[in-house]
């Protein structure tokens, strides 16, 4: 079998192209990863459609059966089998997508704000052991901890025992990277550290975003580039509140523009990542369908907020007596996140509306959820969506729309149920495009923010090149 696929792979790589049709190129899966073996060219890692974890399982069982080894299947879980440990994997640097340098900042900067304390001189954890990493704090704390997940995906990306995609390795040298990665867990610092305490009259947070700046200022790699090849996670939209104009050359990773001047933060430059849901993931075939879920319309939360959340308090006074509809004030305390979940999984469109943000955590809950997320958020910015369209699996609705008597409800009910269906298998397949793992899986939520990363370094690269035109050029002379 192994000669059998050696020779095809062979034939296919060296013979001539006019005389191999392109319908003879084979899709190879490498340590989950696909490419495309071209005749006379190098393998190319390309863009091919999600499977989901339940299809791998299946055919994990299959090849089984027949004596062949599984493939490994995606999970959202921190703990491996020790087969799976065994697996060795080094990523081919000329193959990968996104080379990443990583300062060495000081512990207190990331893992050192989970009360993590190395030895002597020790700056990051060993994360070689999956389910014994440091973890990060639940409840809202969670839903914005976007720098944790790809800290570790860099950190284990050198690791041959940890099996994950070859999306983006750590480079030890700055000069071969095509970004520099910024480890500040501003998030957690901001949760955590923004108030006052004691006697204290600055507080920890903006000492350590003080401290921050200070720190890339003096960098070679900051100063050749003005750091625009810098890569600063800001996702909670408070965080980084001090430090942001001063670094507001960098790539940001965010959950919207909201709070953000449009010269700071845009499209063009950042990356919008999503929030890391906090209800559990419905498994596919414990899906609730159309028939079996009895609210037309869900929504739990915050109804009274400020600035541009006003419409919930509007619209909470428009659906509060309609059938079928649940418009409920609620947190995430005692028992909120559990009452979330079941009042979405038996839902068939939750309301994602515009609050004190545009954007909130509610709208990955429902997509975990199968509850087709209906969007009343006119400057929402959402994940992905140079290659999602979010109209296959949300229904947008204009906010001035929204609050016209019976429109909305006029609109839900008109969906019929094969609609409806289309929508919710949708849903399944994009969950684990919004999944945070350990280690990261092939397109999951640190995958899919790598690639977009890896997607706005040539518009990086290009700018730098037009910048050093002259530069250059006088430095000949």
């Amino acid at each position: 079998m192994f000669l059998l696929v050696f020779s095809s792979v062979f034939l296919l790589q060296f013979s001539n192209i006019s005389s191999i049709p392109k319908t003879v190129f084979k899709l190879i899966l490498v340590n989950s990863t696909s490419f495309y073996i071209k005749p006379n060219t190098r393998g190319e890692q390309i863009e091919v459609p999600i499977v989901s974890s339940e299809d791998l399982q299946v055919n994990a069982k299959r090849n089984i059966k027949r004596g062949e080894s599984p493939c490994r299947a995606s999970n959202s879980s921190l703990k491996v089998s020790p087969a799976r440990r065994q697996n060795k994997m080094v990523c081919d640097p000329a193959q990968v997508r996104l080379k990443v340098y990583m300062y060495d900042l000081p512990p207190e900067f990331h893992f050192g704000l989970l009360g993590w304390k190395g030895k002597d001189n020790q700056i990051w954890p060993n994360v070689k052991n999956p389910s014994r990493i440091w973890s990060y704090p639940g409840g809202l704390n969670l839903q914005h901890s976007v720098e944790y997940w790809l800290t570790l995906d860099l950190l284990s990306s050198n690791i041959p025992t940890i099996v994950r995609p070859c999306t983006a390795i750590r480079v030890k040298n700055s000069s071969q990277a095509d970004i520099i990665f910024v480890p500040f867990f501003s998030s957690l610092s901001y949760n955590r550290h923004s108030k006052l305490h004691g006697r204290e009259k600055v507080s920890v947070n903006k000492k350590l975003q003080d401290k921050l700046v200070q720190y890339l200022m003096g960098q070679n790699e900051w100063k050749r580039g003005g750091g625009k090849d810098h890569l600063i996670v800001a996702h909670h939209p408070n965080s980084m509140l001090d430090a942001r104009k001063r670094l507001g050359s960098a790539m940001f990773v965010l959950a919207d523009f909201g709070r953000y001047p449009a010269e700071l933060a845009n499209l063009e430059k950042d990356i919008i990542a999503p929030y890391k849901h906090l209800v559990p993931t419905i498994p596919r075939g414990k899906s609730a369908s159309f028939t079996e879920r009895p609210i037309l319309v869900y929504f739990r939360g915050a109804i009274y907020r400020k600035d541009g959340g006003l419409i919930r308090q509007e619209l909470f006074y428009i659906l509060k007596d309609e059938k079928d509809v649940e418009f409920n004030f609620g947190s995430i305390k005692g028992n909120g996140v559990h009452q979330a979940g079941e009042g979405m999984a038996s839902s068939k469109f939750c309301l994602n509306i515009a609050g004190d943000t545009p954007s909130s955590n509610r709208l990955f809950d429902a997509i975990a959820s199968h509850c087709v997320p209906v969007i009343i958020s006119d400057e929402i910015e959402l994940p992905f969506e140079d290659v999602l369209d979010y109209s296959e699996f949300c229904i947008f609705v204009r906010a001035p729309d929204a609050l016209k008597k019976g429109y909305l409800l006029n609109l839900l009910r008109g969906i019929k149920e094969d609609k409806w269906t289309k929508m919710w298998e949708r849903l399944k397949e994009i969950v684990p495009l919004i999944e945070y793992q350990y280690p990261s899986q092939p397109g999951d939520a640190v995958d899919m923010i790598w690639k977009a990363v890896s997607r706005k370094v040539s518009s990086i690269r290009f700018n730098h090149h037009r910048m050093n035109r002259y530069n250059r050029s006088h430095r000949r002379v």
